[in-house]
């Protein structure tokens, strides 16, 4: 972990006698966020953004943030178990989580825990739609989920406090300061999340045995302005997570699960009148421990560590033309019970071609080629472009390449790993419609994904798992959002958010859907404010699902809530919460055999100063 630093200072240094010559004073707008590209280069993509407010509603976990917000279905293993996400009907590798610009998926099963982001952590919170491979890299296909921390470079030093008490002896404690002026900004964060999860199963007298789980966020993001063209960012993140692993209705669970994950990334940008260059390096380690029985000192473990190296150039080059190009290097290092101790390095090199043909039309090209030491990689590419027929009324559309690479448990697991694996390829084309009509926003989606030597593990005559490039899948559907948001006299707004998906995902050979794709997944979501109250419902369904051997009944989950705001001393602002979740008292499940919690009520303060 010592060498990033000192591998940053050396690319500092070396660049910045390279590029040595005069520009303007830089704007501050363009140093605020770190994933310049989720809108800079997305013009044909449809992307939800959920800012602050959002978040602080649903901050139990970023699953429910998203299922209850965006269209993403998420299967969880039980509450605050693992949840895994299904993006237009891909599986959970098939979604790619963005931090800050970096891809963050596990180099171990090629996804990302949604359980253990805490939503409070970011400052916004991306869903960008759809293929995205030749920008995020490797299992961008389904879409990908952007945690941003912005850093805000004007006077000012907040202080936030939250303090969460509900059902199954759930706490949640959160402290976040932030401060800057015209050249430092920092913000820091603590979070510290502990539940019995003890909940009842509602069809029998039996409770959740073996759920309780805790863990801690900490995350600090600075950044200086060096000089008029050059600024300095860091970011860095440290989950540490502790929880037993609930049984089902059919067995006690007695297993424990530790992993630790641990981001650092630190980025040098020079901002000039026509060309902005940047380097990036980063630094990310994810371990786990698993113990069969947590009783026992005996467990399984596995470490991964990358080193991430990236230089960026973006260029204006005329006013209609601007050129994006990039080259990445990534180390792996792995070491586990299960798959030894794996070295992989990657290469990559990208380019952006956005056009601005006319102030109503732009669209982008994109190209980018990997080269790794364990696999072959295709060539992937993506075009994609926006036209606004009026001020109500857009086009987008976007079409793509896109590629996931194997994972160390895919090469390497034994008994089971397999090196003759390629990288799995997927096409994808999507067309958008963007209406907007005073407070009234519409946007419907339809789309189309083909893929190709996808991996899927099968057990082979002797009994024993392995992948291999088997399965092609044929997925397409339609996505509708709509929203409202109208003020009514001189204190009272009202606001309304749907969201509907209609999801096709079959097996070619089969002619089935994939397991765990619903055909039809829906939530809405109302308040009405009035002077300081707040009231809030929220509605999620989620269809049948097909399983191995059967079929998952689909449900309907509701939640409730009011928020009552104050000031304390004119200096101190408060928020008091109090949400019931489940509030019909539903039975469900989304993993089979594996209950959901029934009614409960979580309490919130909020300390704004």
């Amino acid at each position: 972990m010592n060498k990033t630093p000192l591998f940053s200072l050396l690319v500092f240094l070396s660049l910045n006698s390279a590029f040595a010559q005069e520009n303007p004073i830089i704007k501050l707008k363009e140093v605020v966020v770190s994933d310049i590209r989720l809108k800079r280069y997305a013009e044909g993509h449809k992307v939800t953004e959920l800012r602050d407010s959002t978040i602080r509603r649903q901050n139990n976990s970023l699953t429910s943030l998203l299922a209850f917000n965006s269209n993403i279905y998420f299967k969880e293993n039980g509450y605050g178990m693992v949840s895994s996400p299904a993006f237009r009907g891909t599986n959970a590798s098939h979604t790619a989580v963005i931090w800050n610009g970096i891809n963050i998926n596990s180099q171990l099963n090629g996804q990302v825990d949604f359980n253990t982001i805490d939503p409070l952590s970011y400052n916004s919170i991306g869903i960008r739609s759809g293929g995205g491979s030749v920008q995020y890299g490797s299992g961008a296909i389904g879409g990908s989920v952007h945690l941003n921390n912005d850093l805000r470079f004007d006077p000012h030093f907040d202080h936030r406090v939250v303090l969460g008490y509900g059902s199954f002896e759930t706490k949640n404690i959160n402290y976040t300061q932030s401060y800057g002026d015209s050249r430092w900004s920092s913000n820091f964060g603590v979070n510290y999340k502990k539940s019995d999860n003890d909940y009842k199963y509602l069809k029998n007298d039996e409770k959740n045995v073996n759920g309780e789980f805790g863990q801690l966020n900490f995350n600090f993001n600075a950044g200086y302005v060096l000089s008029e063209k050059q600024v300095l960012r860091l970011y860095h993140q440290s989950f540490i997570g502790d929880r037993n692993l609930s049984g089902t209705l059919v067995s006690v669970g007695r297993s424990k699960y530790k992993d630790n994950h641990y981001r650092t990334q630190l980025e040098w940008g020079r901002f000039g009148e026509k060309t902005i260059s940047k380097v990036k390096v980063a630094y990310l380690q994810e371990e786990f421990r698993y113990y069969e029985n947590k009783d026992s000192d005996n467990h399984s473990f596995g470490k991964v560590s990358t080193f991430l190296a990236r230089y960026s150039l973006d260029m204006k080059l005329s006013k209609a033309f601007r050129l994006n190009s990039f080259l990445e290097f990534d180390n792996y290092k792995g070491e586990g019970d299960s798959f030894g101790n794996p070295n992989r390095n990657d290469f990559s090199a990208t380019a952006l071609l956005k056009h601005q043909v006319s102030p109503k039309l732009a669209y982008n090209i994109s190209l980018r080629q990997d080269f790794s030491s364990d696999y072959s990689s295709p060539l992937v590419f993506s075009l994609d472009g926006k036209y606004t027929v009026n001020k109500h009324y857009d086009i987008q559309l976007n079409a793509s390449k896109n590629f996931r690479t194997p994972t160390f448990n895919d090469l390497y697991w034994q008994p089971g790993g397999n090196l003759d694996l390629l990288a799995e390829q997927s096409y994808q084309v999507d067309l958008g419609h963007r209406l907007q009509f005073g407070g009234v926003t519409f946007n419907l989606n339809g789309y189309y994904i083909t893929t190709k030597d996808m991996i899927k593990w099968l057990p082979g005559s002797n009994g024993i798992w392995s992948p291999i490039n088997i399965d092609d899948v044929r997925i397409y559907g339609a996505e509708g959002e709509l929203g409202l948001g109208y003020d009514i006299g001189k204190h009272q707004k009202v606001a309304f958010k749907a969201n509907y998906a209609y999801t096709v995902s079959e097996d070619q050979t089969t002619k089935e859907q994939l397991i765990y794709v619903p055909f039809h997944k829906a939530n809405a979501s109302f308040s009405y404010s009035v002077s300081n109250f707040n009231v809030f419902y929220q509605h999620l369904y989620n269809g049948p699902v097909s399983i191995i051997g059967g079929e998952l009944d689909g449900y309907d989950v509701a939640n409730v809530g009011i928020n009552y705001s104050g000031t304390l001393q004119k200096k101190i602002k408060y928020t008091l919460g109090l949400s019931f979740n489940n509030v019909y008292d539903t039975y469900y499940e989304n993993i089979a055999l594996r209950p959901m919690p029934n009614r409960n009520i979580q309490s919130q303060l909020i300390l704004n100063f």
